[in-house]
């Protein structure tokens, strides 16, 4: 049986909201569905607002700018993450301080982070990896402690909630991805979850290519002017309508995931108890959203093992990140040669299984019978 990495699961009315936005006329960014998207957004979340925008990377670009950054200034970050987390704030100058991982949950190891502070620390980026939530209420004592600001990268957060607050919402500012990898999904697609209501202000700004013009939309201005950094930043009517579609089952499609993450859970806990691999895991503070399931291996020649054989039945079973302080580019910005040895052993003995909503309990079956036949040679 072949069995994907990931499938888009639709839930019907995609294509009915796509046909509506044609008709309307309007394919440009703020129409009906941007609208609707970031209203149930906000309401999921709890927030008092959420901007849309074309990407996650995009909603880290527009924290970045709202920062305000300078050059020579530091910020600290997990080094197992996407380059996106990283990119937004070495744009405005700042320099990435990479620290390492827990090996638990794959986040940034909260004890290590203020070991890291300089006088030149502005922020902490964590970053909540497959959905499951840093330990935020040390890391935001930590920045109150010191007066740095958080930014959440909570691009896998959607639907997740660390102690029954939902991820991005517990920093100063956050980032959602909607990417077509995600658990609800536009295609390319992010949103902004800003907690004060003056850089919630500004962020409009910068997402209107550094216009003033969400005052004159509401009536304020006779005409709008140029007031700030920006860039374009708003998603298309298409984009929305079909993001609107999923984000209006978004439990759903969470549940279903969380079904599948249990099922694989369950069944591989016997083999971890025999010491072949560990499962991640979820601190009991936390609630998670499924967006990953995955086993670490005792070294990355088993995993490449494992991997190899996977595919030869047809089942993709994946690696993730390159550690970045390990990267050429990390190199070229002149961040220390370090070792953050957990993270190097995890981004090699790591392999994400199989998961999305439409999973079926056959496919899983077919994944977790690859396991054990491998293991049980």
């Amino acid at each position: 049986m072949k069995v994907n990495f990931n499938k888009i699961t639709l839930c019907g009315r995609e294509l009915e909201y796509i046909k509506e936005a044609i008709s309307i006329g309007r394919l440009e960014g703020g129409g009906k569905f941007m609208k609707m998207c970031e209203a149930i957004i906000a309401e999921t979340a709890s927030s008092e607002s959420a901007l849309l925008t074309t990407s996650c990377t995009s909603a880290t670009d527009i924290a970045a700018i709202l920062c305000d950054l300078k050059d020579g200034d530091e910020f600290i970050v997990p080094t197992y993450t996407f380059v996106s987390t990283v990119n937004s704030f070495v744009l405005r100058g700042a320099k990435p301080v990479f620290c390492d991982i827990r090996p638990d949950t794959l986040n940034i190891d909260e004890t290590k982070i203020e070991s890291l502070i300089t006088p030149r620390t502005k922020l902490i980026v964590p970053v909540h990896y497959a959905g499951v939530s840093c330990q935020m209420d040390a890391i935001t004592a930590i920045a109150k402690r010191y007066g740095l600001k958080v930014v959440e990268d909570a691009a896998q957060g959607f639907c997740s909630y660390y102690k029954g607050k939902h991820l991005g919402t517990l920093g100063d500012i956050g980032a959602l991805s909607f990417h077509g990898t995600k658990n609800v999904v536009g295609g390319e697609a992010g949103a902004l979850l800003v907690k004060d209501p003056m850089l919630c202000e500004r962020a409009n700004f910068i997402r209107e290519k550094g216009t003033n013009r969400i005052r004159f939309i509401r009536g304020e201005i006779d005409k709008y002017t140029w007031v700030d950094y920006g860039s374009s930043f708003i998603p298309g009517e298409l984009i929305s309508a079909f993001l609107a579609a999923q984000l209006e089952n978004s439990k759903s499609l969470t549940d279903s995931r969380i079904k599948a993450w249990e099922y694989y859970d369950k069944r591989l806990e016997p083999l971890e108890r025999e010491g072949f691999f560990k499962r991640g895991k979820i601190p009991p503070d936390c609630k998670g959203n499924a967006h990953i399931f995955f086993i670490i291996c005792k070294s990355p020649s088993e995993a490449q093992s494992l991997r190899d054989c996977a595919k030869s039945q047809d089942i993709a079973m994946l690696s993730h990140y390159a550690p970045l302080h390990s990267c050429p580019m990390a190199k070229r910005l002149g961040c220390p040669d370090t070792r953050l040895p957990v993270a190097e052993f995890a981004a090699a003995s790591m392999l994400r299984l199989p998961i999305y909503s439409s999973i079926t309990p056959g496919e899983q079956d077919a994944v977790c019978k690859v396991i054990e036949d491998f293991f049980a040679r």
